[in-house]
């Protein structure tokens, strides 16, 4: 069995998550550098490689509505990128809320600061693809 990994998409960073071997919780997260995008494409790929992912999940921004504005195009622009430069195939999960959520998951664990900066999309992506997880598992 193959994993699946959570992306949190970002201007500046990209919130990596991976799931388990048995695709049922988060085992590892990280973030890469995504000021330019293709570097952060190459990092992805080889994050995949290295961890046997057989599947791409992308947060999926959308307004509180439902509607989908610029950044979610984005989003759907870097899965497309992501699912041609992986060969795996890649679904698109809605994050609404999942920043917010991540910021107050790391004030409860007193992270702020830079130290909050670093980590809090990696927080994200684990939201995002736990969500996803619970989804499949049901």
């Amino acid at each position: 069995m193959n994993r699946i990994m959570g992306i949190d998409y970002g201007d500046a960073r990209t919130g990596v998550a991976i799931s388990d071997l048995l695709c049922s919780i988060v085992g590892s997260t990280t973030v890469v550098p995504s000021r330019n995008k293709e570097k952060a494409i190459a990092d992805i790929v080889r994050l995949a490689k290295e961890n046997e992912v057989g599947q791409i999940v992308v947060g999926l921004p959308r307004n509180m509505d439902g509607t989908e504005g610029v950044r979610a195009q984005l989003c759907r622009e870097f899965a497309e990128e992501l699912k041609n430069a992986t060969g795996l195939p890649v679904e698109m999960w809605d994050e609404r809320r999942t920043t917010v959520e991540a910021h107050n998951i790391l004030s409860q664990h007193n992270y702020h600061g830079q130290k909050r900066k670093n980590t809090v999309d990696a927080v994200a992506a684990s939201l995002i693809l736990e969500g996803y997880l619970a989804f499949r598992g049901r």
